[in-house]
């Protein structure tokens, strides 16, 4: 199983599973600031290895008139300050080639989002930075098939890869998570993330925009951690309701504690049975 050194803790193998969590989109710098600094307070109490993650921009949002965010110059301001003054590896999601050298100077995770990953170029663009890279498997992969995506980051003399599962197409505005798919693509040799959030959306589900059911995604990170992933991808807000993207399938922020303490138990029997 390869590992990835990220700050001061490591991903992969026997390590405790990691948090990756913040809001979907940089609304404003204050509440990027806010939830940023809740997330670093409880992951530390409770030891929990953090990845601080907000989109600068959401290219594919349903609608035209959807909130995409303030763009990559502002956006990348504000999580380099957060970085700065949390000391927090910083992930987001990169959309067009033009953005690639700008992002690599700020975050430490480059995410290649699903509806791209099949984008040979741009996945091989991406790579080329050398900074360690998660892969969204895209809704229409077989789990199998990430492989061939995994092959394209390595062919750039990139390693530091990680896949992300994140639901697959079932039916009209629904997606379902296959728990067997974890373990499948952790045989890959790769650290796998299971995004809990993105897993319960109704992608469109809500006409102009997705819906979601976020009261699932508890029920699936704690199945997800029992196959013994390297880590968890949730999406929080101060009040979900209110989000600006994506706030059915996110999380209030204040019910993490919770479940990271519960999460932390399962993962630790089961690595000790691995």
């Amino acid at each position: 199983m390869k590992e990835i050194t990220l700050g001061d803790f490591v991903i992969g193998g026997h390590n405790p599973f990691i948090l990756i969590a913040g809001p979907c989109v940089i609304e404003n710098e204050e509440t990027t600031r806010e939830v940023a600094a809740y997330l670093k307070e409880i992951t530390d109490q409770l030891s929990v290895p953090f990845v601080f993650k907000a989109s600068y921009d959401k290219a594919n949002r349903t609608s035209l008139n959807s909130y995409r965010g303030p763009g990559a110059r502002q956006g990348l301001n504000i999580l380099k300050k957060i970085k700065e003054e949390f000391s927090l590896p910083i992930l987001s999601d990169v959309h067009r080639f033009e953005e690639i050298d700008e992002a690599a100077e700020v975050l430490d995770v480059l995410q290649i989002p699903a509806f791209l990953c099949r984008q040979t170029d741009f996945v091989t663009a991406v790579a080329a930075t050398g900074l360690a890279v998660n892969v969204k498997k895209g809704q229409f992969l077989a789990p199998w098939d990430i492989w061939n995506v995994v092959e394209k980051v390595l062919a750039s003399g990139n390693d530091k890869v990680m896949i992300t599962e994140r639901g697959v197409s079932f039916g009209y505005n629904n997606l379902v998570a296959d728990m067997c798919s974890l373990p499948i693509i952790r045989k890959m040799g790769y650290p796998v993330i299971f995004d809990a959030t993105h897993s319960v959306q109704l992608p469109g589900g809500a006409g102009t925009s997705s819906g979601g059911r976020r009261d699932m995604a508890v029920y699936l990170s704690r199945a997800a951690v029992a196959t013994g992933i390297d880590g968890l991808f949730v999406e929080v807000h101060p009040d979900p309701d209110r989000a600006l993207c994506d706030g059915p399938n996110s999380l209030d922020m204040r019910t993490l504690p919770e479940l990271l303490a519960v999460l932390k138990e399962i993962d630790g029997i089961v690595k000790k049975i691995d």
